[in-house]
């Protein structure tokens, strides 16, 4: 996981670099499992017959291509949160770069369901000053928790603080009020 790195800026460091969690090659995977199944069993019964046994042969041949290629574009897209943006890197004959300025995030939803939680996956949904994002969905991350801390200590930490003009205020401390317990 090393091509991120071309498309990063020189003042710009990488504060994740991931992959989707392997679950995320359970739908492809029961599907190609299906017709490797079917096509086998085509050509160990229906095998004598030329027709069906070429038909088996291209099921056998075809499911293992589909999940090669399936694995191909898995294990070279990369999920990148650098200290300015969010980057997936995507794409085996095309490389495709969908970015994200972290400025523009206003909100960060982070969802994990039951077989997420028992995997070890979860979901970011982040939201956009009123647009629709091209990643505004990123399913399967893994160590989401991990995740999920960094993300918003890049969001939300010491530097996200606007001064009155609804900018970022850099490198300066603000002190804060406690707000009274609530009754």
């Amino acid at each position: 996981m090393k091509d991120h790195g071309k498309y990063l800026i020189p003042s710009e460091r990488s504060v994740v670099v991931t992959r989707r969690h392997w679950a995320s090659l359970t739908k492809v995977g029961a599907s190609c499992g299906a017709v490797f199944l079917v096509s086998l069993l085509i050509v160990t019964y229906l095998g004598d017959e030329q027709f069906f046994a070429v038909i088996g042969v291209l099921g056998l041949l075809g499911s293992l291509g589909w999940f090669g290629f399936a694995w191909w574009f898995w294990i070279t897209e990369e999920f990148v949160i650098t200290d300015k943006r969010v980057l997936i890197v995507s794409g085996v004959i095309t490389r495709r770069v969908a970015i994200m300025p972290l400025t523009k995030v206003t909100d960060l939803t982070y969802e994990r369901s039951v077989l997420g939680r028992l995997l070890g996956y979860g979901v970011f949904v982040m939201e956009s000053a009123g647009q629709h994002q091209a990643m505004s969905r990123v399913e399967y991350l893994p160590r989401p928790d991990q995740l999920y801390h960094e993300v918003s200590t890049l969001l939300f930490g010491p530097r996200s603080v606007l001064n009155y003009r609804g900018r970022p205020d850099e490198g300066r401390d603000h002190p804060t009020t406690p707000l009274p317990p609530m009754r």
